[in-house]
């Protein structure tokens, strides 16, 4: 049965404990700057669920929490995490701190919260030189999640080749998507359209 959740009445998906997984450790992190950037981020975690992808989801604010973020970004590659996506409005620092503070790739994710995203948009991609952070649109967290996947797909161990069968298996069904949205267009009739 679904329970409330601390995130303002958003509704939480409960599974049979069999379900869960309860003794892996989390390849990815998906941290926010506030609990308020779940709605995006919840695209995030429902992608990387259904990939079975191990994954942990966290807020941390750069100025409100900046120790905690410290210890996070120090410790995150020791614990196992393998990619980082960051997500933050406005002013945007979370992202850039945690990438000055790991070797680990950081996936920014611009929020929309003032002018339209554009201020937290420009704070994640203009980072200094020797400091990266890949950023995707503003929120873009699916893409995170797409782009975290295709980075734990590199390699050639097992796990790292099944999750390159989950890549390509979510964009043949997203070019079936388009076949199917071309066959419905094809069944659209206007007097002067030719066919």
């Amino acid at each position: 049965m679904p329970e409330k959740s601390f995130l303002k009445g958003n509704i939480v998906p409960s599974r049979p404990k069999t379900h869960r997984m309860e003794t892996k450790k989390p390849l990815v992190s998906l941290i926010m700057g506030s609990t308020s950037d779940y709605p995006i981020m919840e695209a995030a975690a429902k992608f990387l669920d259904e990939q079975e992808v191990p994954f942990e989801i966290l807020a941390f604010s750069a100025h409100r929490t900046p120790m905690e973020v410290i210890d996070f970004a120090q410790h995150a590659e020791k614990r196992g995490i393998r990619v980082i996506v960051a997500a933050a409005g406005m002013a945007a620092h979370l992202p850039g701190v945690i990438a000055a503070l790991t070797p680990l790739p950081v996936i920014g994710v611009p929020i929309k919260s003032s002018i339209e995203g554009i201020d937290a948009a420009l704070a994640i991609l203009q980072m200094p030189p020797g400091i990266p952070v890949a950023t995707v649109a503003i929120n873009g967290a699916l893409n995170a999640a797409i782009l975290a996947l295709q980075i734990l797909s590199t390699g050639s161990d097992q796990t790292a080749v099944s999750y390159r069968e989950k890549v390509m298996s979510h964009k043949e069904k997203l070019k079936e998507k388009i076949k199917k949205a071309n066959e419905e267009l094809g069944n659209i009739d206007f007097p002067y359209r030719v066919k």
